[in-house]
């Protein structure tokens, strides 16, 4: 009976040294985006620059939405970590907010990735006031305010 259990043991060590699993950084960067966005009082991520170029990219034709944006990671074989750029909406609790986004982007990328997250800075870059327009919004209307002309 314990030869059963030593070769089970055995088989996972033998799996583990017939190769290796290499993590881009976008990979990491997307799962952090996608962990931040499912905490509710999160705006944006990026800074205003980040966001501004990041809507024009994503308006070109054939162009991706990045998930990552705002987001920087540096992954190792078997650590990763994260630095993240938030717009809040006012009212939230920035500490608890962080601590929430912390402990999301922790448990979804050590659960998909298996590396460990050693550290996740948050920058709260701005907070988005309930009459501010977004960023696509500004775009459609121009950047003086005004309405485009009709022809």
């Amino acid at each position: 009976m314990s030869s059963s259990g030593s070769s089970g043991s055995s088989t996972n060590k033998a799996s583990a040294e017939r190769g290796r699993t290499a993590l881009a950084v976008g990979v990491v960067e997307k799962i952090a985006g996608m962990a931040a966005r499912e905490i509710p009082g999160i705006h944006a991520l990026g800074s205003g620059l980040t966001r501004t170029f990041g809507a024009m990219r994503d308006k070109v034709p054939g162009g991706k939405s990045s998930m990552g944006r705002g987001i920087k990671a540096e992954v190792g074989e078997k650590q990763t970590a994260i630095d993240i750029a938030l717009v809040v909406e006012y009212g939230v609790v920035i500490p608890e907010l962080a601590t929430q986004v912390r402990e999301n982007i922790i448990a979804a990328v050590e659960r998909m990735t298996g590396l460990e997250v050693v550290e996740v800075n948050i920058a709260v870059n701005d907070v988005h006031l309930p009459d501010e327009p977004d960023i696509e919004e500004e775009d459609e209307t121009g950047s003086t305010g005004q309405r485009p002309k009709l022809q």
